[in-house]
């Protein structure tokens, strides 16, 4: 069993406590499963991101982490026999830390990629997905990603829409550390498109973007979220499991009807 210790995270004035797994191991067999020999429950540190709508962000009311992936995590935890502490960063940083070991699973509307795949294990997808780009409310000059030609097209540090735009359009990219950031920056005039998810663009462009942001053309890319894992544990296959159960007894259905509003097709 892994000795822990506590950490103490600060976003925004709010301190956010988890405990992360110091380099010591105190058993040959630390990572062979999720209970304990002695029949206590193995607890695990879950990276993730506190900025990114609905999966996961800080409610304003009660500074706690909530959104789809953190009740989703909450309940394979839950069904798999495990506990689990959240620790909140940028998100450039949680496959980093997961490929280094230093987090036992990451979860944060990661794409699964066959870059990421080098580094660091998936569990099957969990979520379909997909980039969409976004210009003001009263931009009439950009119409699809063919009229990106020349624009400052702004998106997230470290994601996939970052590559996107790079290999894929005409326009030069202005990444940030939260994607709030790139959405402001074509609000306010200071770049001309975003590229990014499409459910949060269209949670953002509802919610927080007061009308000021609508997407345009057609979704880019198909895309899938997975969970992270370092490579090679053995915790992916437990957690899999779990996951497949809370799609075959519809816990996963009613978690995804309460943040996005539907339920799954097919499910």
């Amino acid at each position: 069993m892994k000795k822990s210790y506590w950490k103490s995270v600060v976003f925004g004035g709010l301190l956010l406590v988890a405990t992360a797994c110091g380099s010591e191991d105190t058993s040959s067999e630390a990572d062979n499963g999720a209970a304990a020999e002695d029949g206590e429950r193995e607890s695990y540190v879950v990276a993730t991101d506190n900025a990114y709508v609905p999966f996961e962000f800080l409610d304003e009311e009660t500074g706690e982490l909530v959104g789809f992936d953190i009740d989703l995590m909450t309940a394979i935890a839950e069904e798999a026999g495990f506990d689990i502490e959240f620790e909140a960063m940028e998100f450039d940083g949680i496959v980093a830390g997961i490929g280094s070991g230093r987090f036992d699973i990451g979860i944060a509307g990661m794409t699964i990629t066959e870059e990421r795949k080098e580094n660091i294990d998936f569990s099957q997808p969990y979520y379909d997905a997909g980039l969409i780009v976004a210009v003001h409310a009263d931009n009439d000059e950009i119409n699809s990603v063919d009229d990106l030609d020349g624009k400052v097209v702004a998106t997230r540090t470290g994601s996939t829409s970052e590559t996107y735009i790079r290999e894929n359009t005409g326009g030069t990219p202005e990444a940030f550390p939260q994607i709030t950031e790139a959405y402001q920056n074509v609000i306010q005039g200071r770049a001309d498109a975003v590229i990014y998810d499409i459910p949060n663009v269209q949670y953002y462009a509802s919610t927080e973007g007061g009308g000021q942001l609508k997407t345009v053309g057609e979704a880019l890319t198909g895309e899938e979220y997975g969970i992270a894992f370092p490579k090679g544990s053995e915790l992916r296959d437990i957690a899999d499991e779990a996951l497949t159960t809370l799609k075959e007894n519809g816990t996963y259905a009613e978690l995804y009807e309460k943040w996005f509003g539907e339920r799954p097709d097919g499910m």
